[in-house]
């Protein structure tokens, strides 16, 4: 089920993201939102069609054998809805993620650990260090190996975690795309008993922490 909830907020996504790219520009080729929504060009093509049979979107012939799109009434209601949809999702996201970094913090404490090391740049990872202060503990730092950063959300960004120069005690793991991965590195590098996860995460480690209800 779980699996199904987040098939379907990706596809709300993207098509989201597809419509606003249409209003914005319609002469846009297929390639250039495919890089904007850092999706795959086929399947950029693929939504545009079932757009334009859904009625959201028209095309027409444009100059230099080219496509040119357009949103319909339609197309514009659609993307007002999903606009709200996912402005609706966020919020819930930000007090899952803010009662499972709580918990989290919480049980690293208990755990006499309060100089962290986040694995993941992340909206999660954002969230967290706005948690942090309030919870009494330290984001060391973030290591994340796809940053192209060297500071996110006020925090140091290092490639690796033998890359942070600064004491550090556990982990917790940010990362939302990657985290089976960011866990392993994690492991590898403090052992299993340094590493928390928030739940929301799904991960199956001995340190996932419940939100309290």
């Amino acid at each position: 089920m779980d699996r199904l909830v987040e098939d379907e907020q990706e596809n709300g996504r993207i098509i989201l993201g597809l419509l606003n790219s249409v209003e914005n520009d319609g002469a846009r080729s297929q390639r250039h939102i495919a890089a904007e929504l850092g999706i795959a060009l086929g399947l950029v093509n693929a939504y545009l069609r079932r757009c334009i049979k859904k009625g959201l979107v028209k095309v027409q012939d444009a100059p230099a054998r080219r496509y040119a799109y357009y949103l319909t009434p339609q197309g514009f209601a659609e993307k007002s809805r999903l606009t709200v949809q996912y402005l609706s999702e966020s919020f819930s996201f930000f007090r899952r993620a803010k009662a499972d970094c709580a918990a989290v913090f919480e049980a690293a404490k208990e755990a006499g650990f309060t100089r962290l090391l986040l694995g993941g740049q992340s909206d999660l990872a954002e969230i967290a260090v706005l948690c942090a202060l309030e919870a009494g503990v330290t984001i060391v730092a973030i290591v994340d190996p796809q940053s192209s950063m060297a500071r996110f959300a006020g925090v140091s960004v290092a490639k690796s975690f033998t890359e942070v120069g600064v004491l550090s005690d556990a982990v917790v793991i940010t990362d939302v795309v990657r985290p089976v991965q960011a866990l392993e590195a994690a492991v590898g590098f403090a052992g299993e008993d340094r590493v928390f996860a928030p739940a929301l995460l799904k991960l199956r480690s001995l340190r996932t922490v419940e939100a309290k209800s």
